[in-house]
């Protein structure tokens, strides 16, 4: 409900110098506070404890939602960054809500894309949502998050609305693939979770860092035929997912993995699939100052492990990386940054490698702005065909609102920024103009900015790096990473280095992978261009005719 508060004037009283009089001060003249949209938000009786976590409350207009479904039921309410003002989310911070409690949120104290009380008056869907594990930035609603049912309203109400947390959402068994699954994709998974093996490594340089135990975790896809008695050895990929990813959501690939190399699609090679996900987002495996040394655990401790327990390769030409978007930025700094451990990366759709086009924008240019050019324009920031879906400032400021940890933006800080007073990351821009601190910027050149560090370094690092970065990218990418991916290429062609960048005509970020009718086909090619370096011997080819 919207309400207008008018905050009145307290009448001060004061000693008049000199006496004991008490004199009456002028009434101050009432202050009008702007309309505020106000919801009532219930603890369910059903929870036993008190719960903390980020409240947050989500509208989309009765009409427009409706149209997005095939029967007109909306079972819920949600934001996305591929269409981020369509939804109205406010937030605020909860500290141990008790069952049957109630709290007030205001809708137009923190909220995106504007105050609720600016809503055109109509029907709407609301539904609210507590983050109990401060999560949502990265994987959304999940597993222990409490919500409410999805109520439809009338906006501006007329009396205070009331919302229950009367429903805890549960835990969901990865090896159980969503209804939308391809039979084919079931029977594969099947046989693939018998050849499959968890990792949950307790690092010692990492727990160090933190004062607490802290695990790697990932999963190892053993190929068909494997045997742990015999002398043999195989390849070993190791791969990483994009931003949103876990060890969780990695199931549907690895089952695709094995069923391909079931079929002689792809080669027999041992896979392991790292989970790099953190509460700050993704660490990306890139020492930090924030998140810990997770390069010098990888490198130092999870491979000897691993090469310990399996029948591995122990050679860098029997060791490759492979990963898409943010995993594609991992596997490509950590083949800059460890030539000698890794035979080649297979990095595509990387995020930013030259920070002179960072989605777009020159961090280094003179008073850069992530949200405006220089011409005033807003800079994009998501895409799809050629059609803008939302600016660099929506997406930052929506991220904003579902927490200041976890999101895309704030997990490149994690990774890239100097450590700030308050013991979190400095912020590389102001999230409220968008302006870019100079400063931090330095710093990230300085330590992470991968053209920068091989134009500075090739003297060194050619030996051991000339040849093995291959890079793939859509030229429609969805969120503009071929500019990087062509500052990256120029610079590597400047160095006369050997590198293999390609831009796939018209793919985005989700279709790059696309070859015909198979969705994996690229994935295929990759794996037998690294056989081909481990085993270059072999007379193996692929049954489907899929190798490059």
């Amino acid at each position: 409900m919207r309400h207008q508060h008018i905050f009145a004037a307290l009448l001060g009283c004061g000693l008049l110098l000199g006496g004991n009089a008490v004199a009456r001060q002028p009434a101050a003249a009432p202050v009008t506070t702007p309309n505020h949209d106000f919801f009532h938000i219930q603890l369910g009786a059903h929870e036993t404890t008190a719960t903390s976590g980020r409240l947050l409350l989500f509208a989309i207009d009765a009409k427009d939602a409706e149209a997005a479904t095939k029967d007109g039921k909306v079972d819920d309410v949600d934001t996305s960054p591929f269409f981020p003002t369509q939804t109205s989310v406010a937030a605020r911070e909860v500290s141990r809500l008790v069952p049957g409690q109630v709290i007030d949120i205001d809708a137009d104290h923190t909220a995106f894309p504007a105050g609720w009380s600016s809503l055109p008056p109509g029907d709407y869907y609301v539904q609210a949502v507590l983050d109990v594990n401060h999560d949502y930035n990265y994987t959304g609603r999940g597993a222990g998050d409490l919500i409410s049912s999805v109520v439809k309203m009338h906006l501006p109400a007329s009396s205070i609305p009331t919302l229950d947390l009367d429903k805890t959402l549960p835990a969901h068994d990865p090896w159980v693939l969503s209804s939308r699954a391809p039979d084919a994709l079931r029977k594969a998974l099947l046989v693939a979770r018998q050849h499959a093996r968890l990792i949950d490594f307790d690092s010692p340089s990492l727990s160090a860092f933190w004062g607490r135990p802290i695990y790697m975790r990932g999963r190892v896809l053993l190929p068909p035929n494997y045997d742990a008695k015999s002398k043999k050895t195989w390849p070993v990929v190791y791969y990483t997912q994009g931003f949103g990813g876990n060890n969780d959501r990695v199931i549907g690939t690895l089952a695709n993995v094995y069923a391909a190399m079931a079929k002689g699609d792809m080669p027999p090679m041992i896979w392991v699939f790292l989970d790099e996900s953190s509460p700050t987002g993704t660490h990306e495996f890139a020492d930090s100052v924030n998140n810990g040394p997770w390069g010098h655990a990888l490198t130092t401790e999870l491979i000897p492990h691993l090469e310990s327990t399996y029948r591995m390769d122990a050679d860098a030409d029997g060791r490759f990386l492979q990963g898409h978007s943010s995993g594609g930025w991992a596997t490509l700094w950590l083949q800059t940054r460890y030539p000698k451990i890794f035979g080649g990366t297979w990095s595509t759709s990387p995020d930013p490698s030259d920070f002179h086009d960072f989605t777009g924008v020159d961090l280094y240019a003179p008073n850069a702005n992530v949200y405006y050019k220089p011409d005033g324009t807003p800079y994009p920031l998501v895409r799809n065909k050629g059609r803008v879906l939302a600016t660099f400032q929506q997406f930052a400021k929506l991220e904003r609102v579902l927490g200041p940890y976890g999101g895309q933006l704030a997990s490149f800080e994690w990774v890239f920024s100097p450590k700030g007073k308050g013991g979190r990351p400095e912020q590389m821009f102001n999230r409220d103009t968008g302006a870019v601190d100079p400063a931090v910027v330095s710093y990230w050149r300085d330590h992470y900015d991968i053209a920068y560090r091989l134009q500075h370094n090739w003297p060194e690092l050619k030996k051991n790096l000339d040849g093995k970065i291959h890079l793939y990218v859509g030229t429609a990418d969805t969120f503009y990473l071929d500019g990087a991916a062509h500052k990256l290429e120029a610079v590597l062609d400047g160095l006369h280095a050997k590198s293999d960048i390609r831009f796939f005509p018209g793919r985005t970020h989700f279709d790059l992978y696309r070859i015909g009718d198979d969705r994996n086909g690229l994935l295929k090619q990759i794996s037998w261009s690294m056989y081909a370096i481990a085993r270059p011997k072999s007379k193996l080819k692929p049954v489907g005719g899929t190798a490059p």
